[in-house]
């Protein structure tokens, strides 16, 4: 994780991009968090941890896949 302030990002655009491919870039201005850059890869095994507890045991993965492609 960086933080950086906006100007910064504006002077080093390419270099920060380059670098949410390998963590996230937190963007401030005026000391306040204002935006992240991060991956546009998906990271299935932490988005599948987020739903610990939320998603029912017997969640079928594949089961769920083709009910939404179905519609």
């Amino acid at each position: 994780m960086q933080v950086i302030t906006l100007s910064e990002l504006k002077t080093n655009t390419g270099k920060y991009i380059s670098l949410a491919n390998e963590e996230d870039i937190y963007v401030t201005r005026n000391g306040k968090q204002v935006a992240r850059i991060t991956s546009a890869k998906t990271n299935k095994i932490a988005a599948a941890k987020t739903l610990f507890g939320i998603l029912p045991s017997d969640v079928d993965l594949d089961k769920a896949r083709a009910e939404r492609h179905s519609k």
